[in-house]
């Protein structure tokens, strides 16, 4: 049995509608690598299926391909390298400074290698998404992919999710489940994996805002 990559072996839950009944949303991004959950974000509002816009991207890896996503998207990028800074709260608060800069009203840790803290959650409480490559609370941290593959288990999958200060913690906005097929390696179901958070890293970000003003159905 062959399985194209992005097969309906797949479930997303809740199943969303009518939650587009927002301002448009300013959006903060961030990134550490490739920067494809960033690109996702982009498209779904050049394409009209989510209300906002990208205020900035701030990544902190010199050689993250998000920047290169974000200058061809014409949305300005700030490297902020966490090794300049004594702290995780001092970098945090430098993260919040250009936040506040740029307007950013809700942000997106789309592949955010850093754990954050107290200084930068309280900046933007219950208004910070992440997206995490395992059906949480399973299999938190990193490698989750791995993890799901030496556990044994038959479904995994993604989460969007509200941050709070445990890690890969805080409310669950949405999540996609994926099968685990008898010849995956880490490589291919991350690769499937990846498929689902870009489809419901938008689902989320309309849905959290949604939510939040009280307009959200879901069905």
């Amino acid at each position: 049995m062959t399985l194209c990559p992005d097969s309906t072996l797949s479930l997303v839950s809740p199943s969303i509608s009518d939650c587009q009944q927002f301002a448009p949303l300013k959006l903060g991004i961030m990134a550490s690598g490739n920067g494809s959950n960033f690109d996702v974000v982009a498209q779904a509002i050049q394409d009209g299926q989510l209300n906002a816009q990208v205020q900035v991207l701030i990544y902190n890896n010199p050689s993250a391909k998000a920047a290169v996503r974000a200058a061809n998207r014409g949305v300005e990028a700030v490297f902020l390298n966490h090794r300049n800074y004594k702290s995780r709260e001092e970098f945090d608060e430098k993260i919040v400074q250009t936040l506040h800069h740029y307007d950013v009203e809700w942000v997106i840790l789309a592949g955010w290698m850093r754990l954050v803290t107290s200084v930068f959650i309280d900046a933007f409480p219950e208004r910070i998404i992440n997206i995490h490559p395992s059906l949480l609370p399973s299999f938190k941290g990193i490698h989750a992919v791995e993890q799901a593959l030496a556990s044994g288990v038959k479904i995994t999958g993604c989460t969007a999710h509200i941050i709070c200060l445990e890690m890969d913690s805080g409310p669950i906005l949405i999540q996609a489940a994926v099968p685990v097929l008898p010849d995956d390696t880490a490589e291919t179901l991350h690769a499937r994996i990846q498929i689902q958070e870009h489809r419901i890293l938008p689902l989320a970000i309309a849905l959290a805002a949604s939510s939040s003003k009280g307009t959200l159905s879901l069905t």
